[in-house]
Parts: C-alpha cells; sequence; structure tokens
C-alpha cells in the first residue's frame, strides 16, 4: 500500500499502523478507546473525500455544458462514472462488513452496544466464514477495474506512487486474513474496514480529479467547510512525539485561518498548522485545538476541538514508583502497577515484602532484606520488576534551627528538641527517646554538669538551662529516637551560645 500524497491522509495511515502495532500487546481501554477515535478520524476523512469527489462530478457536468470542454469531457466523463459506480458498490460492500462483526460482537440495536474488546467476532466472519478471502478478492478486483478504466497513461499520471488501495503481493489471502483480522478486537477489526474505506474512496478521489484535469482546468467550489484536526498517534510511551495537524477542510487561501495547538499559536502552511510536542505523565490526556477561519461569505467563524491522546506506560506491564526507586523498611511504599490486559487477566505477586490494594494502585511493605521483586502476570506472561530495599536514612538532632551556633537568649527560651528527617520524600516523623546532655564553658567553669532527657521536652534541663550565656556549651550524645522502623540511635549536636 502507498502513502497518499495528501498530509492529512498520511497522518491517518500513520494513526491506523501505530494502532495496529500495539495490538502485540494485547487489548487495553486505552488501546480500545485509541481505536474508535481513529475510527472517527477516517469517517470524517470519508465524508471529506465524498464531498470533494461530489464537486468533481459536478465539475464534469459544467464542462459537458460548455463548448471548449464538450468534447474531451464527453471523452472522459464514461470513466469517471464507471469509477464512481465501482467504488460506490465496493464501498458498501465494506459497510456491509461492518454491521456483520456488530452483529457477530453481540449488536444490541436499541443500544448501539457491542463488545469492543470481542476477539472472536472478526476470527469467525473473516477468517472461519470466509468474508477475508472474498474482502481480498474484492481489493484485487477493484484494483484491476481502476486500471483498466483509466488506462496506462492516465493510471501513471494519477497514482505516480500507486494506489492508495493495494495489497501485498507477497501475501495470499490466508495470510492476509489472519495478518489484519486474526484474534483482533472487533473495535480494530471496524477501524480497519474503515481504513480500507478509506483507501477506495481516496484512490476514487485521486482518479477522478486527474480525468477531470485533462479537460482542462476547471474552478472546483466548495459549498462546505469544516475543522479537520488528527494526531499522529493516540498512545504513546512517555517522551515519544506527538504531531498535532490542524487545518480547514475544502480549503481555499481566502479562508486565511489562524491556529492555536495547546495555547500556542502555530504556522499556517496550505491551510494547516502542525504543532509537536513531546508526551508525558502516565494516563489520559486533552489539548485544545482553537481555529479562526472566514467561511465562503468571508464572515470570520471559530472553532474549538479538544484532541485525546493516552500516555501509556513502558513496556505494556509496568511498576512505577511513587515516591523514589527504593522500598524503605517499616512504611508504606505506594506504587503503581501498569497492565496492557486489564486486571481481570492480570495476576500481580511479591517476594520480599508484602503488597495491598488492587488494581493499579498497591502499597508494598518490606521489613528487612535487600531486594524485594514484583512479578506482573498480564494473560499469563511474567514479567520480573526488582527493587532495592533500604532503611530510612538517620534523622538530625535539631534545637530551634539546628545550628551549632546560637545566641544565648534564643537556646534559653527553648522548649523542645526534635529528629528531622532532612531531603526526604516520606512525610515520616521521628521522636526523641532519651540523650544524655553536657554543660560546660560559661556559667559551668568548675565542672562540667551532666543531667539527660526522656523525651522531646527539654524541661528537665531548666535549671541547668537558666545558668546558661554567651560562651556556654551544651553537648546532647547518647541520642535515641524512635521511627516507624523502631529505636535508633543518632548522632548528637553540640551547640556553642554566643
Amino acid at each position: 500500500m502507498a502513502l497518499p500524497k495528501e498530509p492529512r491522509q498520511k497522518m491517518i495511515n500513520l494513526m491506523y499502523l501505530v494502532l495496529t502495532a500495539l495490538l502485540a500487546l494485547n487489548v487495553s481501554s486505552e488501546i480500545l478507546n485509541a481505536f474508535k477515535t481513529v475510527n472517527g478520524s477516517l469517517s470524517k476523512s470519508n465524508s471529506t473525500l465524498d464531498l470533494s469527489s461530489k464537486d468533481v462530478y459536478n465539475s464534469f457536468a459544467d464542462a459537458l455544458g460548455k463548448p471548449e470542454s464538450r468534447e474531451k469531457a464527453t471523452l472522459l466523463k464514461p470513466k469517471a462514472d464507471s469509477i464512481a459506480a465501482i467504488s460506490k458498490t465496493f464501498d458498501t460492500y465494506i459497510d456491509g462488513l461492518k454491521q456483520q462483526v456488530l452483529k457477530e460482537a453481540g449488536l444490541d440495536p436499541a443500544t448501539g452496544i457491542y463488545k469492543e474488546d470481542d476477539l472472536e467476532a472478526a476470527t469467525r466472519l473473516m477468517d472461519t466464514k470466509g468474508e477475508g478471502k472474498n474482502l481480498f478478492a474484492g481489493i484485487q478486483k477493484y484494483v484491476t477495474d481502476i486500471s483498466r478504466i483509466l488506462g496506462p497513461e492516465y493510471l501513471r499520471k494519477a497514482f505516480p506512487t500507486g494506489m492508495p488501495v493495494g495489497l501485498d503481493s507477497s501475501m495470499d489471502a490466508k495470510t492476509w486474513t489472519t495478518k489484519y483480522f486474526h484474534m483482533v478486537p472487533s473495535v480494530a477489526s471496524i477501524t480497519m474496514l474503515s481504513k480500507f474505506q478509506n483507501d477506495v474512496k481516496n484512490t476514487e478521489n485521486q482518479a477522478v480529479k486527474q480525468l477531470l484535469s485533462e479537460i482542462g482546468k476547471v474552478v472546483v467550489k466548495f459549498d462546505k467547510t469544516d475543522v479537520l484536526v488528527g494526531q499522529s498517534s493516540n498512545y504513546v510511551m512517555p517522551g515519544q512525539e506527538i504531531t498535532v495537524t490542524a487545518g480547514i477542510g475544502a480549503y481555499s487561501s481566502a479562508a486565511a485561518p489562524s491556529i492555536s495547538i495547546g495555547g500556542s499559536n502555530v504556522p499556517v502552511v496550505d491551510g494547516k498548522g502542525t504543532y509537536k510536542f513531546a508526551a508525558n505523565g502516565a494516563g489520559p490526556h486533552k489539548l485544545a485545538v482553537t481555529i479562526n477561519y472566514k467561511d465562503q461569505d468571508g464572515q470570520p467563524q471559530t472553532k474549538t476541538q479538544d484532541i485525546e491522546y493516552t500516555v501509556g506506560t513502558p513496556g505494556g506491564a509496568a511498576v512505577m514508583l511513587d515516591k523514589m526507586n527504593v522500598f524503605y523498611i517499616g512504611v508504606d511504599n505506594p506504587v503503581t502497577i501498569g497492565s496492557p490486559t486489564g486486571w481481570d487477566k492480570t495476576d500481580v505477586s511479591m517476594n520480599g515484602g508484602t503488597l495491598s490494594g488492587s488494581g493499579s494502585s498497591r502499597t508494598v511493605r518490606v521489613s528487612g532484606g535487600t531486594t524485594a521483586t514484583i512479578t506482573v502476570s498480564p494473560d499469563g506472561k511474567p514479567t520480573t520488576f526488582n527493587f532495592r530495599v533500604k532503611r530510612i536514612p538517620n534523622p538530625v538532632f535539631k534545637v530551634a534551627d539546628g545550628k551549632p551556633r546560637m545566641p544565648a537568649v534564643t537556646f534559653k527560651n527553648q522548649q523542645f528538641c526534635r529528629a528531622d528527617l532532612e531531603n526526604f520524600d516520606f512525610d515520616l516523623k521521628f521522636s526523641v527517646v532519651s540523650a544524655t546532655v553536657y554543660f560546660s564553658g560559661a556559667g559551668f567553669l568548675n565542672n562540667v554538669a551532666q543531667t539527660s532527657i526522656t523525651g522531646n521536652s527539654l524541661a528537665p534541663l531548666a535549671t541547668f538551662m537558666s545558668r546558661c550565656g554567651p560562651g556556654s556549651v551544651i553537648t546532647f550524645d547518647n541520642v535515641k529516637v524512635s521511627g516507624p522502623d523502631g529505636p535508633r540511635s543518632i548522632d548528637g549536636i553540640s551547640i556553642a551560645l554566643y
């Protein structure tokens, strides 16, 4: 299949190819939503192509009514009519296949609801019942018929790089059917059928435009305008680039569009603007696209449309630490676990600790050791993730601002000491259990005074603190604290007063 010349068609085909590749990761709700979005883009593109082809056929009628173009139009219009007829017939046939897929997937006619993730529906219809073989043969016949109607000269001009619709010559009908429809979700098979319809309509449009150009320059006027917005992919991994293209359908230079994507103004070339950015932040996202333009009557118009995309987790199944790349002993370590198949088909287990919670939000607890592992098994295919286990770092013993030099009046006004965790992402508290305190220097020149505390309160030191002044030195030693993982000893501090 050759890529079309039009940037919009290139974009849609690239979106289709990306999503087809993602099927290898099994089916997740994000991918199902992405296929629905692409199918919507294909439907809009098909409508635009229908309008464009309709204008071409109307131009053939105009050419028949003009003496200077009647002779050439009389010769070429039957070719255009034949192309229109076989294209409509084939498009109707593909549309019928869509309805059969929906029926196989349990479509409720009253609500329009069907099993979007049904992996058997398309396989039954296209493989078991043989409709894939029929579609393969239909594409072959359509290519042959278009080639015959156009003839070598016009065919080469209309499709210098090949028809949009076509088949890989290395595949037979069975291999082709397996590639596109075997064990794919029903919503994906419908999107693929929409893609084949788009190829047919694009082929028809290019063919009849070439025939019209052979008659002579005929002005094709547009009677409707609408914004067209698409992105290179609806499902990406962190850091991957997304390209958003926005413009107006049935473009005329008089429309003079200005385009804003994600709040940024983008240059407009040939009626469309392109904006590239790197995806980040796992989960669904939206990006606003605003287009200002003039309609055919010269009246200013503004339309805003949101595009949606999802940032996945690397490698399908994934584990992301919400705090740091390590599990800490004695505390709740929150983690986010991703799976490409959904949680009804995913098992999660852990060695070296305990795992609680459900779905993507889990909590890990470890009590010791140096390593731990989490195993994620989507559809019975295990992937193991290894993590370090560490003890919570020691807190820092502090009085007031914790500095080793302090005004005497400041120290004498303190009522409590504390143990602070510095530069640590967890919101954890340590309490002082005990410490030995020594007073020396000014106020204690005859001998060093020794006492102790049994908590955060400095009240037991009141008598000694009252004797302190500039030149006094207070040393807190043998400091013991208690945290989430139990008691421990930490470094003390000496404070020189001035």
